[in-house]
């Protein structure tokens, strides 16, 4: 638009990131790919007022030239305006683009349309359903460029050989290893999805508080997992164990079928805590993994034990509890308090993303803190890591 042209009148800047934004929609390469009746699609112009047109002439027909240009090879309607003022006068009002290729050839996309088309077709000849897919995700497809075609060649194998009961790493696919399937996992999802008859339902996506994702992705598909693992220390000097061992590591399955002499578990999300925790009689610390409790939900024994968790003082540490508590109703936090958050000020930190999930198995104190830090009661996002505590202080409420 010329310097001196109103904001409010439409320009070629703003035509251009409306035809982007729906670029980047994927509607235009949606379009190209399935035509439907969208097009010719007629985008209005904010035009001068016929008290406009008398006041700011010079102004009004640099703006019209500049979209004369601009536009050039397209189709532009106008409008009469200024009958009774300055004289009648066509001005542009509206811009149509008879087809979606106008409109991409418009914000200078051919070549990347001209690829997209490529891809979608060498995905068609492998599978017809797979360009549904194309149409779904058009933007993805141009940024895989060919890892698409490796991924649907995935897809396929995984839609003929349904429960294959191998590792990922067995998988024998020209060009395919396990790192590329680990970083491609949604689009072969969803071309899994794509060539699924119609009416056959499919694997939903776990919450993602469970396992971890490689773990879902593995058991929708039928693929061996390696096992989870479950790291723990007695704390007790005088309870046997395994000789000398003291600190373990056991596979889930391993660790459900255990029957130790033991009355207290403490589970610590930090390793140095879970390390440095001080002999305690009859007591057993279990190092916890974040989001992974899903191993110790089979663990039957432990609702005879007293269960303590110690996480940190920030809103997914109070997740995390929320979520052993599904498997382990009576577990009981440790330091997750309002007088400890309060009395390590010094301390604090922020937390990135925090949590805004409902949870509703927290006591009515640890909602209190929750909530708080939730509701940035005591600053924007605050957090207390666990390893941030002072020791003498953990040490005293633990003992």
């Amino acid at each position: 638009m010329p310097a001196d042209a109103p904001a409010r009148w439409t320009s070629l800047d703003d035509l251009r990131a409306a035809s982007q934004k729906a670029w980047h929609k994927g509607d235009l390469l949606r379009e190209l790919l399935l035509p439907t009746e969208a097009y010719p699609r007629r985008r209005a112009l904010k035009h001068p007022s016929a008290t406009e047109l008398r006041d700011e002439y010079t102004a009004a027909r640099g703006w019209a030239a500049a979209l004369y240009a601009g536009l050039s090879g397209l189709a532009v309607e106008t409008a009469t305006v200024g009958r009774t003022t300055v004289g009648a006068n066509s001005v542009p009002a509206a811009v149509v683009f008879e087809t979606a290729q106008d409109e991409i050839d418009f914000i200078g996309k051919r070549r990347q349309a001209g690829r997209f088309l490529g891809l979608a077709a060498q995905l068609a000849e492998l599978k017809p359903a797979l360009q549904q897919w194309a149409a779904k995700r058009p933007i993805a497809l141009l940024e895989l460029d060919t890892a698409a075609l490796m991924a649907a060649r995935v897809a396929l194998w995984l839609r003929d050989h349904p429960q294959p009961g191998i590792y990922l790493r067995q998988l024998s696919l020209p060009g395919v290893h396990t790192k590329f399937i680990e970083n491609h996992r949604r689009t072969i999802d969803e071309m899994v999805a794509a060539l699924r008859p119609a009416g056959v339902p499919g694997g939903g996506v776990a919450d993602p508080a469970g396992p971890v994702p490689g773990a879902r992705f593995a058991a929708r598909h039928g693929f061996l997992s390696a096992p989870e693992l479950v790291r723990f220390r007695m704390l007790d000097p005088h309870l046997p164990l395994l000789g000398a061992a003291r600190d373990l590591t056991v596979t889930a399955a391993a660790f459900a079928t255990l029957n130790l002499p033991v009355r207290t578990v403490i589970v610590t999300e930090n390793q140095v805590n879970f390390l440095a925790l001080p002999e305690r009689p009859g007591t057993l610390a279990l190092f916890g993994g974040g989001y992974g409790f899903s191993s110790l939900s089979e663990a039957g024994w432990l609702r005879d034990c007293e269960v303590l968790y110690w996480g940190d003082l920030d809103t997914h540490g109070f997740r995390i509890l929320d979520q052993l508590r599904s498997a382990h109703p009576h577990v009981r936090s440790v330091l997750m308090d309002l007088e400890t958050l309060l009395a390590h000020k010094e301390f604090w930190g922020t937390e990135t993303k925090p949590s805004r999930a409902v949870l509703t198995r927290l006591s009515p104190d640890e909602a209190e803190v929750y909530a708080a830090l939730g509701n940035h009661t005591y600053g924007t996002a605050v957090r207390l890591e666990q390893e941030h505590i002072q020791w003498e202080w953990a040490r005293d409420r633990l003992t």
